[in-house]
C-alpha cells in the first residue's frame, strides 16, 4: 500500500505518525542537537533585525554611541545628521558581530560542532563585509557633503569680507544680512584676523627660508 494522502482527506497511519512527531518538535528543541541549532539561531538572529537596538541591548549605550559620532562630525544640515545616524547604526551592528563571534566560542556554545561554528563564521563574515562597505560609503558621502558645504561657506565668507572692507574704507556700516549673508559682523572680523595672521606667518616662513639659503647676505649686513 502506498503512503499518501487518501482521497477523503485523511492521512495514512504513517503520515499521522509523522505529523505527531512534527507537532512535538514544534514545542521547542528537545535533543542536544536541536538545542545547539537553537543556540546558533539565537546568536545570528540579530544580524538581520530591522530594529537597530535589540531588546537585549542597552538603548542608553546606543544613544551614547551615536552622540560620539554627532560630536565628531558636527552635522549642520538634516541630510548630514541622517548620514551621521546611519553611520552610527552601521557601526553599532558591526560591534554586534564582534560580540556574536566572542559568544560563538564561549563555554555556553560548546555543544555546537565545528561545522556549525564555521558556517556561522561564514555568515558573520558576509555581514561584516556588507557593513564595512556601508560604513565606508556613508563616511565618504558625509565627508564629501561637508567638504562641499565648507567650500561654499568659504566662498560666501570671502565675498562678505570684500564688501565689509569696502564699506569700512567708505566709512559706512556694513550689514551682512542686508546682502544676504548668514555671517555676523563678529564672524567676519574673526575671519579677517585669522586670514591676516596666516598671511603674516607665511611671509615670516618665506623670510626664514630665504635667510637659511642665503647666509652670506647676513654676514655682509653685519660687516657693513
Amino acid at each position: 500500500m502506498t503512503d499518501s494522502i487518501t482521497p477523503n482527506g485523511h492521512d495514512t497511519p504513517r503520515q499521522a505518525t509523522a505529523n505527531r512527531k512534527n507537532s512535538k518538535l514544534s514545542t521547542g528543541p528537545k535533543t542536544e542537537d536541536g538545542k545547539a541549532r537553537s543556540a546558533q539561531n539565537a546568536l545570528t538572529h540579530g544580524l538581520t533585525a530591522r530594529a537597530i537596538v535589540l531588546p537585549t541591548e542597552d538603548p542608553a549605550a546606543f544613544e551614547k554611541h551615536t552622540q560620539k559620532f554627532l560630536d565628531e562630525y558636527q552635522p549642520k544640515t538634516p541630510t548630514e545628521a541622517e548620514l551621521v545616524k546611519a553611520l552610527a547604526g552601521a557601526t553599532w551592528h558591526l560591534n554586534r558581530i564582534d560580540r556574536i563571534e566572542n559568544a560563538l566560542f564561549s563555554p555556553d556554545q560548546q555543544d555546537l560542532d565545528l561545522t556549525r561554528q564555521f558556517r556561522t563564521l561564514s555568515i558573520l563574515s558576509m555581514h561584516r563585509h556588507r557593513l564595512s562597505r556601508q560604513i565606508d560609503l556613508t563616511r565618504h558621502d558625509l565627508r564629501e557633503l561637508q567638504r562641499g558645504r565648507r567650500y561654499d561657506a568659504e566662498q560666501q565668507m570671502k565675498k562678505a569680507v570684500d564688501l565689509f572692507e569696502m564699506d569700512k574704507e567708505k566709512g559706512v556700516p556694513f550689514d551682512p544680512a542686508a546682502d544676504g549673508f548668514v555671517f555676523s559682523t563678529s564672524e567676519i572680523e574673526t575671519y579677517i584676523l585669522r586670514r591676516d595672521r596666516a598671511e603674516e606667518a607665511k611671509d615670516a616662513m618665506i623670510e626664514r627660508e630665504y635667510r637659511r639659503n642665503h647666509p652670506d647676505e647676513d654676514d655682509d649686513e653685519e660687516e657693513g
